[in-house]
């Protein structure tokens, strides 16, 4: 409203939040995720093939530090725990950082980080139900080794992960964020420290009349913003021609925030969102059952 010739803000709002089917119906059956354009029939096909998947069963760990003795010792016990179920993972996914302090670029830092990926793929090798039957996918943190800060990070550099690939041939190296198809779902994994930064950001305080958890107000902000960082640019620094790497367009069915604040769990307008917190600090992962979108918050 304008008073005495100023105009003046008397309430701030997100843009409204879309529902995922009426965007998938606007681009009729458009695969977002690059498998072209999905028929009906295809999709039938794929939720019934969904719906017999209920034991898959994918184990999120965030924060391995594999510098720190204790931390790959309770890593080890989480494998040898999975080892031994009647069902093992399907998937794991090992996020950043993986050093216990900002990798510079010397080849010391390098060559050492890389003796340590070697000593994680002899871990995964010693475990062969898990080598045999789950898939290991590793997600760069905030301050891994990369050629820089900016979003999207590409993968660990492959000198890096060469130790550990020779004893789990079949691992994936992706970039952050990084997108993941199971049957009809899409599922986002996104590292950084974002909670802390979006605090240190925020102009006006979150309204307290729905929640006070900060997590909830995170999500609720990504979502209606429709993408994972919507922070200035002088803050998060992006790659302009990849920014739609961080789009939540069409909203995703799960969205996964590695962050080295407190764990939660938290279901927004049907999109389940969670921070399995930081496996070397608090001993906490999470557990996440994609057939049932159920998440199964586990600690040491």
């Amino acid at each position: 409203m304008l008073l005495d010739g100023i105009f003046q803000v008397k309430t701030c709002g997100f843009p409204p939040l879309e529902d995922r089917d009426k965007s998938i119906a606007l681009f009729g059956g458009l695969d977002f995720f690059g498998g072209g354009t999905l028929t009906k029939e295809e999709t039938l096909r794929l939720t019934e093939l969904e719906k017999k998947e209920v034991n898959d069963m994918f184990v999120v760990i965030s924060d391995i530090w594999l510098d720190n003795e204790e931390t790959m010792e309770k890593l080890g016990m989480v494998l040898d725990g999975y080892e031994n179920v009647e069902v093992v993972p399907s998937l794991f996914v090992f996020m950043g950082n993986f050093c216990s302090h900002p990798c510079n670029l010397s080849f010391h830092s390098f060559s050492s980080l890389r003796l340590q990926f070697g000593k994680l793929g002899q871990m995964i090798g010693a475990h062969p139900r898990l080598k045999e039957h789950s898939r290991f996918l590793f997600i760069p943190g905030p301050d891994d080794a990369g050629p820089s800060t900016v979003l999207p990070r590409c993968a660990l550099p492959k000198y890096i992960t060469e130790e550990l690939q020779k004893h789990v041939p079949d691992a994936i190296f992706s970039s952050n964020p990084c997108r993941i198809k199971f049957y009809t779902q899409e599922i986002v994994f996104f590292r950084q420290d974002l909670l802390y930064r979006m605090r240190r950001s925020c102009l006006m305080p979150p309204s307290t009349e729905e929640t006070i958890d900060p997590f909830e107000h995170l999500v609720a902000t990504i979502t209606h913003q429709s993408h994972l960082c919507p922070l200035p640019l002088n803050v998060q620094p992006i790659i302009w021609n990849y920014d739609h790497c961080l789009h939540l367009y069409p909203t995703p069915h799960t969205i996964v925030l590695g962050d080295k604040s407190e764990q939660k769990a938290f279901k927004y307008t049907g999109i389940t969102c969670f921070n399995p917190g930081s496996f070397s600090n608090d001993s906490t992962f999470v557990v996440y059952r994609p057939c049932t979108q159920e998440v199964e918050l586990s600690a040491l």
